[in-house]
């Protein structure tokens, strides 16, 4: 007669034995792989060989975006069932044994499958069982605190070796497969993120706009290039209109490369930045002994730029006296040196911006009505960042790795805080966003920037930290506000305080020379404070 009997079980210290190789075998193939399909197939495997823990299966809950599990539930990996049996095993929350135990997190020991009412023998049916007392045990798997799925298997009930040991070993294989399992996650985002990154420097970098530098695809800044290289081959005056910090001098340069002229001289005159006594020198040139101290002659900006392109900025700050004799030269196509008695010829292309509003300033008399008609030859009209909400996260991106390359810095943002980029304002325009991008990668703490993290930045709590009764020192970002940010009143008293002193008024109410002259005058307050 056949024996029918099981082999005899090992003693306890034997299965001591075989739960340490099994920990070791574990813990070696995950310093292998760390891949979850890999190290957690092999564990469930080594349950079955080593501790007799059949069928084991790990469940996991459909949640790809890692956020509570309200819907089902399903076999990831297992051992010992089939392809078809492990396609059955899918429960929903609450729904059976395993459905308990995933939706409440608690761990679930069936002492005999038999004699529990709800265990739903789903996966394999009771047929295909051994004979004997069949237990069942599931162990839920933590993500950060939260239940994402189950560890079960089925385990002969009679035997010598204590049902409490097999749920301490499967507690810790437990504890393992959560880690696992957040560590694939961690890698997954960061990997997703970098990818992400990648894909945006990508398109930022192959914008059709960024062979001049300029950075951006929306229709108003293509509309405005449009016009820019129609007029490129001709040599009538351009002028650059619209706000403060919208990018005027990159356009006047694509202006210059995409011309006849690209291999000639490009010169940019800040006519804010001119003290008005220089002026004259400054754009003609002088020579030696017209004045005190002009011990050579000199040649201006308008010589030096000979055959190619000159860029006055700000061309509404020029003196009245100035306008005359530009005028003048853009009719003659001559400078006159000061000091000077022989004209002499140039050929120079303007091209020249303001934000400020110069038809009505021609009406009021503050501008010359005849240079502003021949300044208004072909006007074009630069989009503020408002208006191109699409290019600021291909701006922003630029910005950052400009800045990243300067500082030594590996700063990126988040998805939602380009997003959160596009959505503002931006009343200082592509100027203020880059500033705003620097100060991001100067003080971040983190390599990823959040959304929640730009908000300081944004909100201006920054610069209200600053004390705005100071000089701004190289480096510090000013506000940026509105033209009437500032009542007439206030910078009345501030010019008095600092005794007429412009730039100290203007330092005192955290505003530059020039905002505070353009107020000063758009109040109608008298010229220059």
């Amino acid at each position: 007669m056949p024996n029918t009997a099981h082999p005899p079980e090992p003693a306890a210290t034997e299965w001591r034995a075989q739960e340490l190789l099994l920990l070791t075998q574990v813990m070696r193939g995950v310093g292998r792989s760390l891949a979850p399909e890999v190290v957690l197939r092999e564990m469930l495997h080594l349950m079955s060989e080593l501790l007799g823990l059949n069928r084991g299966r790990i469940v996991l809950a459909d949640e790809p975006t890692g956020g509570p599990a309200d819907g089902s539930a399903r076999i990831q990996h297992a051992y010992g069932l089939t392809r078809e049996e492990t396609a059955r095993g899918i429960y929903a929350r609450g729904e059976g044994v395993t459905g308990r135990v995933l939706a409440t997190g608690q761990p679930a020991i069936v002492q005999d499958v038999d004699a529990e009412p709800v265990f739903l023998f789903r996966v394999v049916p009771r047929s295909r069982l051994p004979p004997e007392t069949v237990a069942f045990i599931a162990l839920p798997i933590e993500v950060e605190r939260r239940t994402v799925g189950v560890l079960a298997c089925h385990r002969i009930r009679s035997r010598h070796r204590q049902l409490s040991d097999d749920v301490g070993i499967l507690r810790i294989l437990a504890t393992l497969a959560g880690q696992l399992l957040q560590l694939q996650r961690l890698v997954a985002a960061t990997t997703a993120g970098l990818r992400e990154r990648n894909d945006q420097l990508t398109r930022a970098l192959e914008s059709a706009a960024a062979r001049y530098g300029i950075v951006g695809t929306s229709a108003p800044l293509l509309r405005a290039l449009g016009e820019l290289e129609r007029v490129s081959s001709a040599s009538a005056s351009v002028l650059l209109l619209g706000e403060s910090g919208t990018g005027k001098e990159l356009f006047a340069r694509a202006l210059h490369l995409s011309s006849p002229r690209r291999d000639e001289p490009f010169i940019k005159v800040n006519c804010a930045a001119i003290p008005e006594a220089l002026f004259e020198s400054e754009l003609f040139g002088h020579e030696r002994g017209a004045y005190t101290g002009a011990q050579a002659e000199r040649a201006g900006w308008f010589e030096l730029a000979d055959g190619g392109t000159i860029f006055l900025d700000e061309i509404g700050e020029l003196p009245l006296a100035l306008q005359t004799k530009l005028l003048r030269t853009l009719q003659e196509g001559t400078i006159l040196r000061l000091g000077g008695k022989r004209e002499k010829k140039v050929d120079v292309r303007l091209v020249a911006a303001t934000h400020r509003d110069l038809e009505q300033e021609a009406a009021q008399g503050t501008f010359r009505r005849d240079l502003f008609y021949r300044l208004y030859v072909i006007p074009i009209r630069l989009p503020s960042l408002r208006e191109r909400p699409s290019d600021i996260p291909l701006l922003a991106l630029h910005f950052l790795n400009r800045a990243n390359q300067a500082h030594q810095r590996n700063v990126h943002f988040s998805h939602e805080a380009l997003a959160r980029l596009a959505q503002h304002s931006w009343p200082g325009n592509i100027r203020e966003l880059a500033n705003v991008v620097e100060r991001v990668v100067l003080l971040s703490d983190t390599a990823a920037v959040s959304a929640r993290a730009l908000e300081p930045m944004l909100q201006g709590q920054l610069a209200a930290a600053l004390s705005p009764t100071t000089p701004n020192s190289e480096g510090t970002v000013r506000d940026y506000r509105r033209a009437d940010s500032h009542p007439a009143q206030q910078l009345q008293e501030a010019l008095a305080r600092h005794g007429g002193n412009q730039s100290r008024a203007a330092q005192s109410l955290g505003m530059t020379p020039r905002q505070f002259s353009y107020r000063w005058q758009k109040l109608g307050l008298g010229k220059d404070g």
